[in-house]
């Protein structure tokens, strides 16, 4: 029996890519493509929401600190906040003293500082007030002011979340499954941008998550209970007889041959002349893998854009590209690519060849924004 397997990281980086345009986050769970996808560890992982920051933007650990930078932050105006040096927290963090912030971006701090801050009301033993945070504050009352209630001290109830340092080659996705937490709870804890993109050095904090508890099996009826049992027909009176007439069958048309080729008039060209070894089935198989010659051309099923060129953790190469309508294209199992990220591309253009495998074979997606679609419609 021919066996087609596909590394399990595949499509981590190429979905994300091609969407970099978008505002949210994408949460795309493909694991084990190609072998079956299996979600339901993901589904008993239901991630809790990141703990409350102080006025600083400080949240509290027992073992260690970070700090949630605000819309417009720079490393020096994170630090000057917290009472760090800037050069300290730009080097714990892989980054330079004058780089802009995300909102809601995490960063780790190198050493403890006070908890919780003067404006919050209550001082550490021993703690250095600011007097600037203490004056302008009873100038508000003085005046008369409404001022927004301050932050709940940043010590969390919840569990400490595990704080994972970035290698190289790492990726959002390959950290969220090494975990078994969705993508969308790690951008989120961290306030990655709509890239996801992080960087060697820099540190995660891992979404802590609550099981589901699992469904119970419904007890078995005792014997003698449950729904009555039908009475037998009997075997004494013949059935009536029936006068049916033989079913003809009606002219069936024969299966499209998509190997070898598809009319100018289908929305989408065939990839890779070839047969389909492996049918789309939605949270299984997200796309169709066709059956190729190692070498043979790839091409692009319609005019668009290449959204994104990547690899996944095994090196396997994955190209995306994005078409009118908000369609999508993914081709995986591909070898030296021809077009580059940004390129125009036209229907029935090469855009690379098939890559040597056991069988070789290309893997077809079309993706209607975020939710995968059977392909086959689109090549008839």
């Amino acid at each position: 029996m021919m066996t087609i397997r596909i590394s399990r990281g595949l499509m981590t980086g190429a979905a994300l890519l091609a969407l970099a345009g978008c505002t949210d986050p994408i949460d795309f769970d493909l694991r084990d493509l190609g072998n079956g996808f299996d979600t339901s560890d993901a589904v008993r992982q239901r991630s809790l929401d990141r703990p409350a920051t102080d006025d600083r933007g400080v949240i509290s650990y027992p073992g260690y600190q970070v700090v949630v930078a605000r819309r417009g932050d720079t490393v020096a105006s994170v630090a000057a906040r917290v009472g760090l040096g800037a050069e300290e927290l730009a080097r714990y963090n892989g980054l330079s003293t004058g780089d802009t912030l995300r909102a809601n971006e995490v960063l780790a701090l190198p050493r403890r500082v006070a908890e919780p801050s003067p404006a919050t009301g209550a001082l550490p033993s021993g703690g250095n007030v600011d007097v600037s945070v203490i004056a302008g504050s009873a100038l508000d009352r003085a005046e008369g002011a409404n001022p927004a209630p301050a932050a709940s001290p940043a010590t969390p109830s919840s569990p400490e979340p595990v704080r994972h340092k970035v290698a190289r080659g790492e990726t959002a996705y390959s950290i969220a499954r090494l975990y078994n937490v969705s993508v969308r709870a790690l951008s989120e804890w961290n306030g990655l941008g709509p890239d996801l993109a992080i960087r060697e050095g820099q540190y995660l904090l891992i979404p802590v998550t609550q099981p589901v508890a699992p469904r119970t099996a419904e007890p078995e009826p005792l014997p003698g209970t449950g729904s009555p049992t039908p009475e037998p027909p009997s075997a004494k009176e013949p059935l009536p007889a029936e006068d049916v007439a033989p079913v003809t069958p009606k002219d069936v048309p024969a299966s499209p041959d998509l190997s070898k080729g598809k009319s100018s008039s289908s929305r989408l060209a065939m990839p890779v002349a070839g047969k389909i070894i492996r049918e789309y089935a939605k949270k299984k198989n997200e796309g169709i893998d066709i059956s190729a010659a190692a070498g043979s051309t790839v091409v692009a099923a319609g005019d668009g854009t290449v959204a994104a060129i990547t690899r996944d953790t095994e090196q396997t190469p994955i190209l995306v590209i994005r078409h009118a309508n908000n369609l999508l294209t993914v081709y995986a199992g591909l070898d030296a690519i021809k077009v580059s990220k940004g390129d125009k591309v036209k229907r029935g253009q090469a855009i690379g060849v098939v890559r040597k495998g056991n069988p070789p074979f290309v893997h077809f997606e079309v993706r209607e924004g975020f939710e995968s679609v059977d392909p086959v419609p689109f090549l008839n």
